[in-house]
């Protein structure tokens, strides 16, 4: 659905996005993670044909920017990070307004917008003025007019920038849902948290290197240097760790306060079935037996170590 092949953009000596590389299927919600000023938005406006670039290639659909731009604004919805708003409309004649801009006419177009309202959660807002609604309803509202020709994907810049903490939980059910209707969907954004459990891939960029992209558990693992481990057991904590410690590929024990065993593998050591096996067979009952996940926020800070001075 998305693909771009060493996607390059300069201002002067500024290199703003360079040499990206994206392949995006249809279905993907693809969180785009990095400070301001990272190249996210450069990104997804040369994706959308807003913007040209100065070296490499970008697809969408199978259609090239620089061949087939008309086609692909209409298979692409685009939201900005800040967009403009006709405070003297109600939220239907906004609509409606932008389906007449989409060439969207006949008796068809209000049900559209209906549907598009009501996917969003904003039907109840249909004839209040846009000027009276709170900062996560215009996003809303944004989203259903970014919807509203029925792209096949879609751009959305910071959609949870400004929100509260409510109209952030509204906006991550809403990228569940857009996902659920096999949309390819691209969503920036700098707060890393907000993205980890509606993404199904991410990719990382920090001053216009993209520094890591793939599904979010693969991201994650890359950002360690080793695999940690947290273990309990009903009793004999101690005896536990102990047989732990003399595992070959364990590199340090730690038991804390509550009883948990902290394991850290040797680098490069990824399975450890091993070691379970280990404790069963010496007869310790495990109740608790997983691997420690990285954030998103601590795999950005490995992953651009020495880029962020």
């Amino acid at each position: 659905m998305i693909e771009t092949r060493k996607l390059t953009k300069r201002y002067g000596d500024l290199v703003a996005v360079n040499e990206i590389n994206l392949n995006l299927k249809e279905g993907d919600v693809f969180g785009f993670i990095g400070p301001n000023g990272s190249g996210k938005t450069t990104t997804m406006r040369m994706i959308a044909t807003l913007l040209p670039p100065d070296y490499g290639e970008a697809y969408v659909c199978g259609k090239s920017i620089y061949t087939d731009p008309e086609e692909i604004r209409r298979m692409v919805g685009y939201m900005p990070d800040f967009f403009g708003v006709y405070d003297d409309m109600t939220v239907m004649e906004y609509l409606e307004f932008f389906c007449s801009a989409y060439r969207i006419n006949g008796p068809g177009r209000r049900k559209i917008c209906e549907e598009k309202l009501e996917l969003v959660d904003m039907s109840f807002k249909r004839d209040a003025m846009v000027s009276q609604l709170s900062r996560g309803q215009t996003q809303r509202v944004g989203l259903a007019r970014t919807l509203l020709h029925d792209p096949q994907v879609l751009l959305l810049d910071e959609p949870a920038s400004g929100l509260d903490p409510r109209a952030r939980i509204e906006i991550r059910r809403l990228l569940r849902k857009l996902g659920e209707l096999n949309k390819t969907v691209v969503v920036s954004s700098h707060i890393l948290p907000e993205l980890a459990d509606v993404c199904t891939r991410v990719g990382m960029i920090e001053k216009g290197v993209l520094v890591a992209d793939g599904y979010v558990r693969d991201v994650m693992r890359q950002a360690r240097e080793s695999t940690t481990l947290e273990i309990r057991v009903k009793e004999r904590t101690e005896d536990a760790a102990r047989l732990i410690e003399g595992h070959e590929n364990v590199g340090r024990v730690d038991v804390e306060e509550d009883g948990t065993i902290r394991v850290t593998l040797n680098k490069d050591v990824e399975h450890y079935d091993d070691l379970a096996q280990a404790l069963f067979e010496s007869q310790f009952r495990v109740f608790l037996f997983r691997e420690e996940e990285v954030n998103l926020e601590t795999a950005f800070m490995e992953l651009t170590k020495g880029m962020q001075q």
